[in-house]
């Protein structure tokens, strides 16, 4: 951690040197991003209540206030204020069936991040295990020591998660399968999930391309893809939030060049995301909730008795 503290010193020591205009574009990319992807979670809720009037409005501000309470917390706390927040728009909704809808709607960015990352293993680019181990600021390295080990625990969950839905009574399994009902009917999920969701994609690729030229570095599609990889392996086990500490070092390996850059120009988009998605989600939630009080958050029933 001392590498990325040295990293935020340098960037905040050299702001000058950033360029603006490509920062700001890389900004508003985000935030189309942001706003095209709540398009197809719309999509995916409306199928599952097809009964129901759902706002897009009351979407677009549960998804980024689920993405501001992920920039600051571990472990995608975030998705359950997401939950939390679209039930209150959704009144005859589930736990069950709206959870059911965000792994829908993480489906597409599965296929996707796997296509990439098979892509950054063809080139060659991504450190091997012996390396992996030995990098700086990679939080799960742990597991990379302990391969037995961390194959027996991803074991012991999938077949813990079966277990559970074995057991889950016949109405909770209906009500999780109707989360998934826009699937059945794949010209709905195409037309209506898909396209926002690849529009939404095009959105994160440029978008990472300005940071990169904002903070000097090589802007090219390929640079782009690489830092996608980066921080999709970055967010895979969010041991802290948004994956800092792993993205760093892997960006170090995978993009060369001076280490103090490639780290100063990583904490510097970190830092420039994250002051947007609190700033956006944490105002979302102050209009729907009508306060930022947290016991409010939690026990809304007892503050509006």
């Amino acid at each position: 951690m001392d590498a990325i503290f040295h990293a935020i010193r340098v960037f905040f020591e050299h702001l000058a040197a950033v360029e603006w205009r490509p920062l700001g574009v890389a900004l508003l990319l985000h935030l189309l991003r942001l706003v095209l992807r709540t398009r197809g979670w719309l999509a995916i809720l409306s199928a599952a209540y097809p009964t129901e009037r759902i706002r897009w409005r009351g979407v677009l501000g549960a998804y980024v206030a689920g993405v501001g309470v992920n920039a600051i917390t571990p472990a995608r706390g975030g998705d359950v204020v997401k939950l939390y927040l679209v039930k209150r728009r959704i009144p005859r909704s589930s736990y069950a069936t709206l959870t059911a809808t965000l792994v829908v709607e993480t489906l597409f960015d599965f296929v996707v991040a796997s296509i990439l990352l098979l892509w950054a293993i063809q080139q060659g680019v991504l450190p091997g295990l012996s390396v992996l181990e030995r990098l700086p600021s990679v939080d799960w390295s742990w597991l990379v020591r302990h391969p037995r080990l961390t194959l027996a625990i991803g074991i012991a969950l999938v077949v813990a998660a079966i277990v559970l839905v074995s057991r889950a009574t016949r109405a909770f399994r209906h009500r999780f399968s109707e989360g998934f009902a826009v699937l059945r009917e794949p010209r709905r999920y195409l037309t209506q999930v898909v396209t926002w969701q690849t529009a939404s994609w095009a959105c994160r690729l440029a978008s990472i391309y300005f940071f990169l030229r904002a903070f000097g570095l090589d802007a090219t599609a390929r640079d782009a893809f690489l830092v996608q990889v980066v921080q999709s392996l970055a967010t895979l086990l969010p041991v802290t939030p948004g994956g800092i500490g792993t993205e760093q070092g892997l960006l170090v390996y995978v993009l060369g060049g001076g280490a103090t850059a490639v780290v100063s120009f990583s904490v510097g988009m970190h830092l420039a995301l994250v002051a947007v998605n609190v700033l956006v989600g944490f105002t979302a939630i102050a209009l729907m909730l009508r306060t930022l009080r947290w016991r409010r958050l939690v026990t809304p029933e007892e503050k509006t008795a």
